[in-house]
């Protein structure tokens, strides 16, 4: 069970961020106005419908400094190999990512240290020692499946190697998006080391549909019934069930184990030579305060980062319900992000992806 306090998920109305298409971030927009921060994410955080975490802390953050928040998303690895295109004339304030990606992030000197205010709230596992990233919206990596079509619903990772998922099946790409390399973390945790993951992995492709940069895009078609099966995260999938009736979250274990997960935070770091370096401080002081980490499972369903905000309303009870009995495990973040690369070559001989 998560150590974190819940917060309920309520509805907005739509809002504010302006979303920047993958190819329209130029040198000469941003970085020509004093009054906008660009934020480069992970998707999950902001709705479909306007009514996410980041609609409304953008929101907020523009009515209260007058500063607007230009937003680029796209998978966790997308987003770092983005930001490495662009490290000699920077275009992001910004970077937030999944583990382990932030930590390659500061790995290739993307990241400058700032410690926003509350940091000091955060748990010394969800920030770097170095002070370069922390933990805005804390999380655990979790799967869908839907409930509507499917009879008994699945409960082991060997459940999905039954010929009824053959291209019911799918999971966002591993060293792209976050979720997807989190498949790999956890299989290769529950079965014990990588050679066993991998030749899982390669039966498992039988009956997986191939390759999705977004996790985000899996659920709706969870939903709809095209798929079965997706990857997911607690955070993000909770808050698409509101409006997804057929979605529903669990934790795939091994035969005759129990069901495991493990944290998958969402991490936020000040860009090196960031062209707006004091707006992104600002935004980065904003999303860590006791303000917006309320409304973090207010309206965004994830897990509070500062261990000073709790709650205890109906969503929490729902979500520490959804936790429990389920095993977390803390991955080695340092192993995995120096030996990411050789983990997504031997998933790529695996599947022959």
């Amino acid at each position: 069970m998560p150590s974190n306090a819940l917060k309920p998920l309520t509805a907005l109305t739509a809002v504010a961020a302006l979303a920047v298409p993958l190819t329209a971030c130029s040198g000469t927009s941003a970085a020509s106005d004093e009054n906008v921060v660009t934020v480069y994410s992970a998707d999950g955080l902001k709705g479909e419908n306007g009514d996410g975490w980041y609609d409304q802390v953008f929101k907020d953050f523009e009515k209260e400094t007058g500063i607007k928040v230009e937003y680029v998303e796209g998978g966790s690895g997308e987003m770092v190999q983005r930001t490495v295109r662009e490290k000699r004339n920077p275009q992001a304030d910004v970077l937030v990512t999944l583990p382990p990606f932030i930590q390659q992030a500061d790995t290739k000197g993307l990241l400058q240290k700032y410690a926003p205010k509350g940091a000091d709230r955060v748990s010394g596992a969800d920030k770097a020692a170095n002070g370069t990233w922390t933990a805005v919206v804390n999380n655990y990596f979790g799967f869908v499946h839907n409930t509507k079509e499917l009879e008994q619903a699945p409960t082991t990772w060997e459940d999905l190697l039954d010929p009824k998922y053959r291209n019911k099946l799918q999971y966002s790409t591993p060293g792209i998006a976050g979720d997807g390399t989190a498949v790999l973390i956890k299989a290769m945790h529950d079965f014990g080391g990588e050679k066993p993951a991998m030749e899982y992995l390669e039966k498992l492709q039988a009956n997986n549909v191939g390759p999705s940069a977004s996790t985000g895009k899996l659920a709706p078609k969870v939903d709809k019934g095209e798929l079965l099966v997706a990857n997911g995260d607690v955070q993000m999938n909770y808050a698409q069930s509101k409006s997804m009736p057929n979605l529903g979250i669990w934790f795939p274990a091994r035969d005759g184990g129990k069901p495991t997960t493990f944290a998958l935070p969402y991490a936020a770091g000040l860009v090196t030579d960031a062209p707006h370096t004091e707006n992104g401080k600002k935004l980065l002081d904003h999303l860590l305060s006791q303000e917006a980490q309320r409304q973090v499972s207010e309206i965004g369903g994830g897990f509070a980062a500062r261990e000073d905000v709790k709650a205890t309303d109906a969503n929490a009870i729902a979500l520490t319900k959804l936790m429990d009995g389920v095993e977390v495990f803390e991955p080695d973040w340092n192993d995995i992000e120096e030996n990411l690369t050789s983990y997504i070559d031997a998933w790529k001989e695996a599947t022959g992806s």
